[in-house]
């Protein structure tokens, strides 16, 4: 069964909308940040890793979204237009907005966290006119991000997205990709998160996230099962849960449920495995893979991306993916 759109007309396979940043990474690992002096710069932001992702992949893939007009937001428009993914609705800010900044902290390869500036950044000051419907007609897929919904303007332009997604058959994938930080209540971000999962044919966040959508629910149990049950109700016809390093598990509308394991990975940093997990992930549902291998190949993406010191650098190539997972099977065959 496919469960994403099968338009071939459409001249975009994917594109997504929301935060375009920077992600400063320590070069000085098991350290913490006080100690740390040297950072590379990437670009960075979930829909942007997960658009990278994809393009390396062989997708044809485009974004939505604003940049500051300084250094840093040519910078990102450069880095995604090399990775030959299209920027014609990348639109430049001129109200003085900065770029997010994300510094990295990597005391070790299980303690990692993200120090993130997002004061007055432009990503969320996307207008909903900018979003153009026309782009979005375009395409097969449209992926959003909860970072997006956090604040109006860019909450609105979402939604304007989705509804022209809507409107002409574009599957919708929703990466909860939950920060609390931009959020200023619990209350706030369940009731966005849930406005905007009705729409969305796939969904997909770890355990903590679906959580945190169900704050205001007062169930007397909970689980995995019983969380995707709720979303078949509206639009879904998948949901995905992970669970970190035990793996993932997807429900379909059907209610059968599929997992998938993790494979072993020299870890360097643990950030980047959802968004090279959803690329792949995607990548292989575009393929019209199974469920089961779709997520195999998604966890594959991720044990390369965080054996790797960045995020968007590091995502992988088709092939790279198909290398690295074949190599680890001959390995357990020993």
């Amino acid at each position: 069964m496919s469960y994403l759109s099968t338009h071939a007309d459409r001249s975009l396979d994917f594109i997504a909308i929301g935060r375009l940043c920077i992600d400063l990474n320590a070069n000085e690992i098991n350290r913490p940040m006080e100690e740390t002096v040297t950072f590379t710069k990437y670009v960075g932001g979930s829909p942007a890793n997960i658009t990278i992702g994809m393009a390396r992949m062989g997708v044809k893939a485009g974004f939505i979204g604003k940049v500051a007009g300084d250094q840093m937001g040519r910078f990102i428009v450069s880095y995604l237009e090399r990775n030959q993914i299209n920027t014609d609705e990348i639109v430049t800010d001129h109200t003085g907005a900065v770029t997010g900044l994300a510094f990295t902290e990597i005391k070790s390869p299980t303690d990692c966290s993200i120090l993130m500036y997002r004061d007055n950044v432009a990503d969320l000051l996307l207008r909903p006119e900018e979003v153009s419907e026309a782009y979005i007609a375009r395409a097969k897929v449209l992926l959003i991000s909860g970072t997006a919904l956090a604040q109006s303007p860019s909450r609105e332009a979402v939604f304007v997205a989705l509804d022209f997604a809507k409107k002409h058959g574009v599957s919708i994938v929703f990466d909860l990709d939950y920060r609390p930080y931009t959020w200023t209540s619990k209350e706030e971000t369940a009731t966005y998160y849930n406005l905007a999962a009705e729409k969305c044919d796939i969904i997909i966040g770890t355990r903590e996230e679906f959580d945190m959508m169900e704050a205001l629910e007062r169930r007397t149990e909970s689980s995995d099962a019983l969380t995707a049950a709720k979303w078949f109700g509206y639009s879904a016809k998948l949901v995905i849960i992970k669970h970190g390093k035990a793996g993932s598990i997807a429900y379909t509308h059907d209610g059968l449920s599929h997992t998938a394991a993790s494979f072993p990975a020299k870890v360097v940093k643990t950030f980047g495995a959802g968004d090279s997990y959803a690329a792949g992930f995607l990548y292989g549902l575009m393929q019209n893979w199974t469920v089961e291998k779709s997520m195999e190949f998604g966890s594959g993406a991720a044990s390369i991306v965080v054996s790797s010191h960045s995020c968007s650098d590091a995502m992988p190539t088709a092939s790279e993916v198909e290398s690295y997972i074949a190599r680890c099977k001959s390995e357990e065959m020993k």
